[in-house]
């Protein structure tokens, strides 16, 4: 024999819809502003479990107030705690099933969506940092270079041929440093003194150099031409634009658990230090790429017409 819905029964079932869809909307307004759902799986169940237990008993109570209030329960002996008890143990089995659905359904896309983001970064700073080797030799320099080379062949030939070989080995340097990701601190130094020998046949006393080395920094690993770059600089956007000419000055020193490069150059800072595509963001992002976080780096004014470039590059202290 059919057993046949009553009207109080159609009325419970339509208040226990609506009252699950107001409250699982606004647990999952909570879940969305709090962020929970960007949380580790550990850090995030414990406060899942506490937001359903709390939803549950919320969609009792509101439950049990418009039963009541419109007189369909039947069964008025019933004492108020077993009753929400019992509604609340009955919500549970839809809320937890749903909660954990949702949870891991955005955890998993906002996961994927970083790993994606991460992925097309890291492509981008290699993309950025392929441009910057290939663009770190100034065409400008080089121009310099041979036409200083050329006066020097009739007025000093023996330093004529030592500028070629210096030409010579940042020239190599560059080409070889597309397939590197680093190389030591002295050999990176090496080319550097090249590049100032040669930069120094053009401005002659107008160009000062100090060198401030610990020895022991000289086998830690650095990124290929990025010294050469930033003491490029220095000498483009700093020296150049000074009449009397001016210092750079390149200390290499531990610090604390960092190897720290300092290139001090006379100057001001102004907004073409991030011409030749090498500033400061795409240095910083390519130093962290290969070091992690803790690397950095920084351009300041540091005051009395003098521009500072500070590179800190964790030190592996297991070797």
């Amino acid at each position: 024999m059919e057993q046949k819905i009553t009207q109080k029964e159609v009325e419970i079932m339509f208040i226990t819809v609506l009252t699950g869809i107001f409250v699982t909307h606004g647990f999952r307004e909570v879940i969305k502003r709090s962020g929970w759902a960007l949380l580790t799986v550990e850090k995030a169940l414990p406060k899942f479990l506490i937001g359903m237990v709390l939803t549950c008993i919320t969609i009792g109570l509101i439950r049990i107030a418009l039963a009541d209030m419109l007189h369909l329960v039947s069964h008025k002996t019933t004492e108020f705690m077993p009753r929400l008890l019992t509604i609340t143990a009955d919500t549970g089995l839809m809320i937890i099933p749903w909660t954990l659905i949702y949870y891991f359904y955005h955890y998993i896309q906002i996961s994927s969506k970083q790993q994606l983001d991460t992925f097309k970064l890291e492509a981008l700073v290699k993309e950025l940092e392929l441009k910057t080797i290939k663009a770190h030799i100034n065409p400008h320099f080089i121009f310099n270079a041979l036409n200083s080379i050329r006066a020097l062949i009739d007025e000093n030939p023996v330093r004529a041929r030592t500028a070629i070989t210096e030409l010579s080995n940042i020239l190599r340097s560059s080409m070889q440093a597309e397939k590197l990701e680093t190389v030591t601190f002295e050999k990176e130094l090496n080319i550097v003194k090249d590049y100032l020998a040669l930069e120094h046949i053009r401005f002659e006393d107008r160009l000062q150099v100090e060198y401030d080395i610990d020895e022991d920094t000289l086998d830690q690993p650095i990124p290929p031409m990025m010294l050469q770059t930033l003491v490029e600089n220095a000498i483009k956007h700093g020296i150049s634009r000074q009449v009397d000419g001016g210092t750079v000055r390149i200390t290499s020193d531990f610090k604390d658990d960092y190897h720290e490069l300092v290139i001090l150059n006379t100057g001001v800072l102004n907004g073409s230090r991030n011409s030749d595509g090498f500033g400061l963001a795409s240095t910083k992002n390519r130093l962290q790429l290969l070091f992690g976080q803790k690397a950095n780096f920084d351009i300041r004014e540091a005051g009395d017409n003098t521009v500072e470039a500070r590179v800190l590059i964790p030190v592996d202290m297991s070797k």
